[in-house]
């Protein structure tokens, strides 16, 4: 088990200049929601929706938030928002290691402790890992110590040339599969510093010798797989990625667990000798 102090969190959204309203409305248009659909959502009007976005009328606290509930507007942002219309966060952004978030340490702990020796970690927005069990110790080993401090980033460990990315025998499939899932994030989430990590990310160059390799047997796999090849193995793994419901923490809610499932009966059996 392994624990890391978390990064510097990313930055919410600047309060706008020209109050809640402009991004109020960037939010319903980044959703595709026209102004009737939210105001039935929200139990108001489209009259008043367009008074709130063109400024003519002030939200109250309760109806920031029940827009931002309705636009699935992420926590971090939900206080960007009150604080543009002039109201105080709603949400705590509690430090991982404060006391206060000792049982939801301890649990994350056990939780990925308890599935090894398959792969699990625990990463915040911007992926830095902030726990990571012994599989993922396994898949990291020959990795150099400049990519693991002074805190290590999931995206980074696994694309970088001197990562993973030379190991992983269906790199181009795993790393476009990677960047979609952040270009996701960046259309749910407004972080500039998510998107300064796809940009560098997206950058770095495909390791030469890394072609696309088939197994020996082909497999039907039920998710894309990611091959990485260890000490003359090819592991075979799918991801599943769960965060939790209904946060009422910045903190919380930017938290994700990752596991690694093997993807076929050999790398379930490899894996369990190493530890058998």
């Amino acid at each position: 088990m392994t624990s890391v102090a978390s990064g510097p969190a990313p930055s919410a959204t600047a309060p706008n200049e020209k109050g809640v309203g402009p991004l109020l409305r960037a939010w319903r248009e980044r959703r595709r929601v026209s102004q009737l659909e939210l105001a039935l959502r929200a139990d108001s009007s489209a009259r008043h929706i367009s008074f709130i976005e063109t400024g003519r009328s002030r939200p109250s606290e309760e109806m920031v938030l029940r827009l931002a509930e309705h636009l699935d507007v992420p926590v971090r942002e939900r206080n960007a928002l009150l604080l543009a219309a002039g109201y105080a966060p709603h949400y705590p952004e509690t430090p991982l290691d404060d006391p206060a978030l000792d049982a939801l340490r301890d649990g994350m702990e056990q939780l990925i402790r308890g599935y090894e020796p398959y792969p699990a970690l625990v990463v915040d927005a911007t992926y830095t890992v902030v726990a990571a069990n012994r599989g993922i110790a396994m898949l990291l080993d020959g990795v150099p110590e400049a990519l693991m401090t002074p805190a290590p980033n999931a995206m980074r460990l696994t694309l970088h040339p001197e990562g993973l990315a030379p190991r992983i025998r269906n790199l181009r499939e795993w790393r476009g599969h990677l960047l979609a899932q952040m270009e996701r994030q960046i259309a749910l989430h407004r972080s500039d510093a998510l998107r300064e990590l796809y940009e560098e990310v997206a950058a770095y160059p495909v390791p030469e010798g890394t072609p696309e390799d088939q197994p020996a047997e082909p497999a039907a796999y039920f998710a894309l797989p990611m091959r990485i090849e260890h000490e003359g193995r090819i592991l075979s793994f799918v991801s599943s990625i769960s965060t939790f419901n209904t946060p009422m923490d910045v903190t919380v809610a930017e938290l994700a667990i990752e596991t690694f499932l093997p993807a076929d009966p050999a790398t379930a059996k490899y894996l369990h000798a190493l530890v058998g």
